[in-house]
């Protein structure tokens, strides 16, 4: 049985968030700083409020009579509680023999093209662990994006503003960004699970490596892209929130109203027809949340049972970073035409080529990731090598089919030139690129 690391580091930055942002606002309302004492405790106690509820939720505990439980979690100490319980599970799991068992049937990796069917027994013990995991993976992500993200961008905003990085201020910001990165790297393992359900997926130490690096230079740089911005043209900022909002948070109600499915009823027993659309509603806004920050490695897809689409998009992935990285750089260009006098000091084309640089890293990482240390990447029907050769051979015979041909008259009187000194040639050999196609170039 695998030891619960993942729970612990998710309440392990559950805690120690929640602590500095308190701890940070005692100072700001000690300094009078009343507006970002109020902006502080919002980002830190509602997605508390959300982890709380998840838990519930995925745990079922609002239909089971469990007094106790509920009291801890309007405590906000829903998570510390389940974490004990966690380790209480898994160290008492070896000392009592279980009468019952489940069987679940995955499929292996194919190995020379032939892929096993195992089995394997999951004990009671191990099936509470599996599910606490999950809720904790869950949470994790909540917390990330509804809370930390914002959290993160409103503390390096007001560093800019003042010019100064407190003690607590830096260390709040440390910690945001480090459970933005995990709730990434969970949203990334996520994905795999949910697309790969039916094989036994194994991530390796490098894979978890190379999505922190990913996930990493991604998130910091484009936290810091917005707060540039946001310090120079503060009304504009609106728009581009607004607009990168609606897209995400429309974009799979469009899908579904698209393909005229019938309206999803079976989410959870329990919901009503109005439960289920909040639940939905809840499921989009935390879609849009990741989004908004970095690539959210999984597709909403509100008219297929499991909520999330199974297939995986290249297309889609090339036209967020390609979209993602053009974004960035119009803001940076607007930074830097107007920026103010609290930039006096910072050699600004440096530092907009460091950032597109770091955006650029993270794009290599993630090629990396997805070449060498993805878990399914046998399963692939291309590699992201392959995908790029095929694009740069397209490029190259579009570029070519660019390229401007001689005038009409110019290559007539050369015709009838070479005709009157080799009057004797009467057929040329046609150029092989004239008999060339798309297709052909492509798929060469």
């Amino acid at each position: 049985m695998k030891f619960p690391a993942s729970v612990l580091a998710s309440v392990f930055l559950f805690v120690a968030e929640t602590t500095a942002a308190l701890s940070l606002s005692s100072t700001y309302r000690s300094g009078g700083d009343r507006m970002w004492q109020a902006l502080t405790l919002l980002f830190s106690l509602l997605p508390c409020a959300l982890v709380q509820l998840t838990l519930l939720f995925v745990h079922r505990d609002l239909s089971r009579d469990r007094p106790l439980v509920l009291l801890l979690h309007l405590l906000q100490l829903g998570p510390l509680f389940r974490c004990f319980e966690v380790f209480c599970i898994y160290f008492q799991s070896g000392n009592n023999e279980e009468p019952y068992v489940s069987i679940t049937k995955k499929r292996q990796m194919p190995k020379n093209g032939l892929s096993e069917e195992i089995e394997k027994e999951v004990g009671q013990a191990e099936g509470k662990l599996i599910t606490h995991r999950s809720a904790f993976s869950r949470a994790s992500v909540i917390q990330a994006f509804l809370g930390s993200a914002p959290q993160l961008t409103l503390q390096l905003y007001i560093s800019i503003m003042q010019q100064d990085v407190t003690v607590g201020r830096s260390l709040l910001m440390t910690i945001s960004l480090l459970s933005i990165v995990y709730g990434a790297l969970r949203c990334n393992i996520l994905a795999i699970k949910i697309k790969y359900d039916e094989y036994e997926v194994k991530v390796k130490p490098l894979a978890y490596v190379c999505i922190f690096l990913w996930r990493s230079f991604e998130i910091a740089t484009r936290v810091v892209v917005l707060v540039l911005f946001t310090s120079v043209l503060k009304t504009w900022v609106v728009v581009i929130i607004l607009i990168n909002f609606f897209s995400f948070f429309l974009y799979p109600w469009i899908l579904f109203w698209y393909s005229g499915s019938p309206f999803p009823e079976n989410i959870e027993k329990a919901l009503s027809r109005v439960g289920t659309t909040i639940v939905l509603c809840f499921l989009t806004l935390l879609y849009t949340g990741i989004n908004m920050f970095c690539w959210s490695a999984v597709q909403l897809k509100i008219d297929s049972p499991d909520l999330i689409s199974k297939s995986h998009n290249w297309y889609q992935l090339l036209v967020y970073y390609m979209m993602r990285f053009i974004e960035n750089a119009i803001l940076l260009l607007l930074w830097y035409l107007f920026k103010t006098d609290i930039y006096m000091y910072v050699c600004a084309p440096l530092l907009v080529l460091q950032l597109l640089i770091a955006y650029c890293t993270a794009i290599l990482f993630m090629l990396v990731f997805y070449q060498f240390f993805h878990p399914c990447k046998k399963l692939f029907s291309s590699s992201v090598v392959e995908g790029f050769q095929r694009w740069l051979r397209c490029f190259c015979w579009a570029c070519r089919q660019q390229k401007p041909c001689e005038p009409i008259g110019k290559a007539d009187l050369q015709s009838s030139g070479d005709r009157d000194e080799t009057p004797s040639s009467s057929k040329t050999s046609p150029e092989p690129s004239q008999f060339l196609n798309a297709e052909d170039l492509c798929s060469a």
